[in-house]
C-alpha cells in the first residue's frame, strides 16, 4: 500500500516535517512493504493561486495546469492520503488550502453534471488530518474551533468529494507538554493509516 504524505510549513526543522517523517516511520514499522511520497509542497514551490488556468479548468473548457494534474497524478498513486500542517488561525494554511483549491478540482474530485447533481469522485480516497497546534484543547471547544475546523476541512472538503476522514488529530504541545510525545502520537498514526483501512472495508 502506497501513502501519500501533504506537508505544509516552510521550515524543514519545523515540527511538523519532524511529525510527517515519524508518520511515515510509523506506517513503513507497521508493514515494510508499505510504502510512501512526501509532498512537501513549500519545498516544491507549489502556486497556490486560483488562476485563470484554474477557472477555465473548473468550467471544463480547458484541462487543468500541468502542476495540478501532476498533483493529482501523486494522488491517484495513493492508498491514502495524509495531510500535515500547523495550524494557523484554527484552520490549515494559505498554501494547503490553494492546494486544496487547485488540486480538487471541478471534474476530477467530484462533479456537477448540469441537472445540478454532485457526483463525489474520491470515495476510494482514505484521509488522514494531522494539525499541530499551540492552544489548550479546551480552547477549541470552549470557542467551537474544534467543530469548525471539522466542518470546514472534514465535511466541507473532503465529505464534498466522497473521501472518507478516517482519522482527524489535532497534535497540541500546550496538552502535551513535550514534542516527544506528539512525534510517539504521530508515529502511532502512521502505524494505524491502513488499519484504518482495513476496517472502512
Amino acid at each position: 500500500m502506497h501513502a501519500l504524505i501533504t506537508i505544509s510549513h516552510p521550515l524543514q526543522e519545523s515540527l511538523t516535517h519532524s511529525v510527517a517523517r515519524q508518520v511515515a516511520s510509523g506506517l513503513i514499522t507497521s508493514d515494510p512493504t508499505h510504502t510512501y511520497e512526501i509532498a512537501d509542497i513549500a519545498a516544491e514551490g507549489f502556486d497556490p493561486r486560483f488562476n485563470a488556468s484554474d477557472i477555465s479548468a473548473f468550467n471544463k473548457q480547458s484541462s487543468p495546469p500541468d502542476d495540478v494534474l501532476a498533483e493529482q497524478q501523486r494522488i491517484e498513486r495513493a492508498d491514502a492520503l495524509i495531510l500535515v500542517f500547523p495550524i494557523y488561525w484554527w484552520s490549515m494554511p494559505a498554501l494547503l488550502k490553494g492546494w486544496i483549491d487547485r488540486v480538487f478540482c471541478n471534474g476530477w474530485a467530484y462533479d456537477e453534471t448540469t441537472d445540478g447533481e454532485l457526483v463525489k469522485k474520491l470515495t476510494h480516497l482514505p484521509v488522514h488530518i494531522v494539525g499541530i497546534g499551540a492552544a489548550q484543547d479546551r480552547t477549541y471547544i470552549q470557542h467551537g474551533f474544534a467543530e469548525a475546523m471539522k466542518a470546514q476541512i472534514d465535511h466541507g472538503i473532503f465529505d464534498f468529494c466522497g473521501a472518507p476522514v478516517m482519522s482527524s488529530t489535532r497534535l497540541l504541545i500546550s496538552d502535551l507538554n513535550d514534542t516527544k510525545i506528539a512525534l510517539q502520537s504521530a508515529h502511532k498514526i502512521g502505524n494505524d493509516i491502513f488499519a484504518c483501512r482495513t476496517v472502512m472495508a
